[in-house]
């Protein structure tokens, strides 16, 4: 009885870490995905007017 239990609790144990590792892989991923789409959003973006267009090189 008690090597059930032992090999029970270890395969819980296993389950638990893999669902773990999953959310963690996904959470990953969906953050990624958002700074790509910050990224993009920001590389985009027009500059504003009077900016970035020439360097001043009178100062």
């Amino acid at each position: 009885m008690e090597l059930a239990n032992s090999v029970m609790a270890a395969k819980q144990t296993a389950t638990l870490q893999s669902a773990q590792i999953k959310i963690m892989k996904k959470q990953n991923e969906m953050q990624m995905m958002l700074v790509n789409m910050l990224s993009e959003a920001a590389s985009s973006a027009p500059l504003p007017a009077g900016q970035g267009t020439i360097v001043d090189k009178s100062v």
